[in-house]
């Protein structure tokens, strides 16, 4: 049957500059098969899957597929999703926040401009040695050029690195075969600017993705994290994507005790798909 279906670019300085996600609205009574094989035919990182909520707090419900699996959290399908929701004629019941139901639990997502979700808890723990090592490795780099490093978990793991500038994230040169067989890999460094103030990169070659354009589940942890070390001011903008052809901007902002974690959204693809 056909079911609204949309893609959409997230965190782009322009469309098609940012990370595409795949929507399917209407997907209530979509098999566990039906879903991951879209989500394995789109082959984007993510594919999204709408249905009504299980849980009163919510304004809908969300699945979150990886061509190889399925993810509790993610960010810029939280922002796409409730994009292609809002413009399909979602009615969030808040006048200026939508809440997102995932299996990470309730995610709010302000609705003033850009969207921005509140970035979920944080797990943070230190990394093992050896997988760290070999992490390096696969970088081409060695422990010295590591300001800190940490494993953070917000739905999503990321093992992150700190380097010593911006140019020395946009520098690397990995080796994704080596990255297969370890832990998402997230890297940032301090531009010495106020806009962007960071240089982002993802790999996630052990899912198939050798390089993600722009990630926010990384951005939102790292933010938690660098925020608590003193490393980035309480509102701030980063870059992620320029070394694969994208030109990616995370805006975040720390509220109290929450960080939001935004960007720009913007349909490209709209229509039906046969599912």
């Amino acid at each position: 049957m056909p079911r609204r279906f949309a893609q959409v670019d997230v965190f782009g300085t322009a469309p098609t500059l940012g990370n595409p996600v795949a929507v399917v609205l209407d997907a209530e009574g979509l098999t566990e098969e039906a879903m991951a094989g879209l989500a394995r035919w789109t082959n984007l990182s993510e594919t999204t899957f709408v249905r009504p909520p299980s849980d009163p707090g919510a304004d809908y419900e969300v699945r979150i597929l990886t061509p190889g699996g399925e993810l509790d959290f993610a960010g810029h399908p939280t922002l796409g999703t409730c994009h292609a929701w809002l413009a399909a004629g979602g009615r969030p019941a808040a006048t200026d926040v939508v809440v997102q139901q995932s299996r990470a639990g309730l995610v709010p997502v302000r609705t003033d401009r850009p969207l921005a979700f509140a970035a979920p808890p944080t797990v943070r723990t230190d990394p093992e040695p050896a997988e760290l090592a070999a992490v390096l490795g696969a970088l081409g780099i060695d422990r010295g050029t590591v300001l800190r490093a940490a494993l953070l978990d917000n739905g999503t793991a990321w093992l992150t690195l700190q380097l010593a500038d911006a140019a020395a994230v946009l520098a690397l040169d990995p080796d994704h075969a080596a990255l297969r067989s370890l832990p998402k890999v997230g890297v940032v460094g301090a531009t010495g600017g106020a806009d962007p103030a960071l240089e982002v990169r993802a790999f996630a070659a052990s899912v198939g993705i050798a390089e993600d354009p722009v990630t926010g589940s990384l951005q939102a942890s790292a933010a938690q994290w660098l925020m608590d070390e003193g490393q980035v001011p309480s509102s701030y903008a980063a870059a992620q994507g320029r070394c694969i052809g994208r030109d990616g901007r995370v805006v975040i902002e720390r509220v109290g005790e929450q960080v939001w974690v935004g960007g720009a959204t913007d349909t490209v693809i709209e229509g039906t798909v046969q599912l």
